[in-house]
């Protein structure tokens, strides 16, 4: 990946470095800037040493550009002052499930330049360095903007919701931190909607189908679980179950929200073996489908007021 400019010595290997650290793209105004001009780039590009990526940037390999290659080629064609944002960030920091394949880049300016296939570009007018954080070197929004904006503006309620979870449960922050960032971005739409979905996350809801649990309790006058309440199984493993409700009698009732995933085989059948370390003298382990409780709830309701013994005011017999 030698990009043979005219300039040598220590301006030569700045310039290797930077290439190499940008994932071997680079733009023609940091060409420029090197002392490289356009007839140069112009002839490797004939030469096919280098590809032309956009009219703006190029790069030093000729083959088809990975995640990493791509995300440089965004924020390259947008400007210096740029970055990766929403969605595209949060996978960026290590946010897995809620891939896109259009990446999206914030811009602080107006957008004077021609569109990229495959990113959305979208200007924003929050301040730039507020929202900037570098990850090796790539520009990219913080996490905690980037999900509350794009729950704010870009997602339906339940997605929005969902992600404010997820970041949460995948340990990349904590909804303490979101929380702190909802009056920073003011004014932030469906802001007292999301704090009090994170003050159900910090509870322990840690999925937007526990999230849903908490409404179908509180919708029909059911007791709220303890929710990712730790236990340890018969081999001494640590187990966090979804929900339970302690009966006034010391019983104690389990209740697993099972997602898509689990319909996989092998999760399938680690489920019931979970489900069978978690039971135990005094334990009834239920489960539903995060189908089930969106779209079927009234069977969920039923059931679950025999096995809480609820009297007629709603409190456990």
């Amino acid at each position: 990946m030698d990009p043979d400019p005219r300039p040598h010595g220590e301006q030569h290997r700045d310039l290797r470095a930077l290439i190499t650290d940008q994932a071997g793209m680079v733009a023609r105004r940091q060409l420029t800037a090197h002392g490289v001009d356009w007839d140069h780039v112009d002839a490797a590009v004939r030469a096919s040493r280098w590809v032309a990526r956009t009219p703006r940037v190029v790069s030093t390999t000729t083959g088809p550009l990975d995640l990493q290659q791509r995300r440089w080629l965004a924020v390259l064609h947008a400007g210096p002052r740029s970055m990766l944002g929403s969605l595209s960030a949060a996978a960026a920091h290590g946010l897995a499930g809620w891939g896109r394949d259009t990446l999206t880049v914030w811009v602080d300016d107006e957008l004077s330049f021609d569109p990229v296939p495959g990113v959305r570009f979208f200007r924003t007018r929050r301040p730039h360095d507020l929202l900037l954080r570098h990850a090796h070197g790539l520009p990219l929004a913080q996490l905690e903007p980037a999900v509350l904006l794009w729950a704010a503006y870009d997602a339906d309620l339940r997605s929005a919701h969902g992600v404010l979870a997820a970041v949460v449960q995948q340990r990349l922050t904590t909804a303490e931190r979101l929380q702190s960032w909802i009056p920073v971005l003011r004014p932030l739409r469906r802001a007292a909607s999301f704090r009090s979905v994170l003050e159900d996350v910090a509870r322990g809801s840690h999925s937007r189908a526990e999230l849903d649990l908490v409404d179908l309790c509180r919708d029909h006058g059911l007791p709220l679980p303890d929710r990712q309440r730790p236990r340890r199984d018969p081999a001494g493993r640590a187990r966090w179950t979804d929900a339970e409700w302690d009966l006034p009698d010391g019983h104690v009732v389990v209740l697993e929200v099972d997602g898509a995933f689990h319909t996989e085989i092998r999760s399938w059948s680690n489920d019931k073996q979970r489900h069978r370390r978690l039971s135990g003298p005094g334990r009834t382990v239920v489960g539903c489908t995060a189908h089930e409780l969106r779209h079927e709830p009234e069977e969920l309701v039923r059931d679950l007021r025999v096995l809480l013994r609820l009297g007629p005011g709603g409190s456990c017999a």
